[in-house]
């Protein structure tokens, strides 16, 4: 029997973990399904990654506010026929799974990432999410809170709803042979510092404004403390003019984006995260796996991975003196900070392996062409 044909249908493929999500999705299942890409507008880094991978990869549109979108959608889906539709986001959620159904693509899948705080604050656009998920023949969540907003404040049936935790490759994702040292050598970083990172896109989800905060008082305790942030985005001009209005600029270097992020896990000592909010951030994971310590916000699908004290530390958003105090401990405190990491590598070595995500998506695939 020839391969089942998935189409993905994502806003963009600039730097994000559902960007991962689908990449894993198209790279590391069976053979029993055959993935295409789309992505509603541009290109940016995952463009290249699926087409390295050997993954077929469309742009429906050049730019965001071009919404040639509109039609190419349709003809993309007519070009294709797939057998499922899998919608990533929430503008594919809303757009791309009423035009899957209009043309009567078999299963229609949308995947929920993230618990955006515009769909919790907007009427509108919880209306718009709520009405399109008539359209979809199953849905997969990537946190229980996740499942619990679709079901509680969407009214989705909880028999259409699946939890699907995200997940990393562990075979790449493991603590490296090479040392710290040729780490930093790479990225050009101090050798003989204490290294605080954050990771991911420049934008006001990943708070990193918060981090530059945290690290102008970590700064006045340790005189021999660096930090770094690895990603690219929108707020990376104001975010240098930060670090230097606080007169820290000499000790944050901005690496934009970096191809290995292993390469940052290994060359720091903490990973802060004081994100606004989160789904299951594929940071989070990735740094556990590496045996990197974690400081993250108290949030709903963060706070299902790590147990407050035994993987990482949880700090309520926004608690700048807690995150603080929680990365100093890691940073003073070597058993400390080795004892968390071990436990953390366990947790996702047990639960959070590539193998397992795809396998349960490809058994909804399955059970719905069935």
């Amino acid at each position: 029997m020839p391969p089942r044909r998935v189409l993905h249908i994502i806003d963009s493929l600039h730097l994000g973990g559902a960007q991962e999500v689908v990449l894993n999705l198209a790279t590391c299942g069976s053979t029993s399904f055959q993935h295409e890409v789309a992505a509603m507008h541009g290109r940016g880094i995952y463009w290249d990654r699926c087409r390295q991978a050997g993954v077929k990869v469309y742009s429906l549109s050049p730019h965001k506010f071009l919404p040639f979108y509109l039609a190419s959608i349709l003809w993309r889906i007519l070009s294709d026929r797939p057998d499922v539709l899998h919608c990533h986001l929430i503008p594919s959620n809303i757009i791309a799974k009423p035009m899957g159904a209009l043309l009567r693509v078999p299963v229609i899948i949308n995947h929920d990432h993230t618990n955006d705080t515009r769909r919790e604050q907007s009427a509108l656009l919880r209306g718009l999410d709520r009405f399109s998920n008539r359209f979809a023949t199953h849905i997969v969540a990537v946190s229980a809170s996740c499942r619990e907003f679709l079901i509680r404040r969407e009214s989705i049936s909880p028999l259409d709803v699946t939890l699907v935790p995200n997940a990393i490759d562990l075979t790449r994702f493991s603590p490296c042979d090479s040392g710290k040292s040729e780490a930093r050598a790479h990225l050009g970083l101090p050798n003989f510092k204490k290294i605080v990172a954050g990771v991911g896109r420049l934008n006001p989800q990943k708070n990193f404004s918060l981090f530059l905060e945290i690290a102008a008082q970590l700064v006045s305790r340790f005189p021999d403390i660096h930090f770094l942030l690895a990603g690219d985005g929108p707020e990376e001009r104001r975010l240098r003019d930060k670090a230097a209005e606080l007169g820290i600029g000499h000790c944050v270097t901005f690496l934009g984006y970096v191809a290995d992020s292993r390469q940052v896990y290994q060359s720091a000592d903490v990973l802060l995260m004081p994100s606004c909010y989160e789904g299951l951030p594929m940071t989070l994971l990735e740094s556990m796996a590496m045996g990197l310590p974690v400081v993250a916000s108290k949030l709903d699908g963060i706070a299902e991975v790590i147990e407050d004290g035994r993987e990482g530390f949880l700090v309520p958003p926004e608690d700048t003196t807690l995150f603080v105090e929680r990365t100093a401990a890691l940073l003073e405190d070597e058993a400390l900070a080795k004892r968390i990491a071990t436990n953390a590598r366990a947790k996702v070595n047990a639960q959070f392996s590539v193998e397992r995500m795809t396998s349960a998506v490809e058994e909804i695939y399955n059970r719905f062409l069935r």
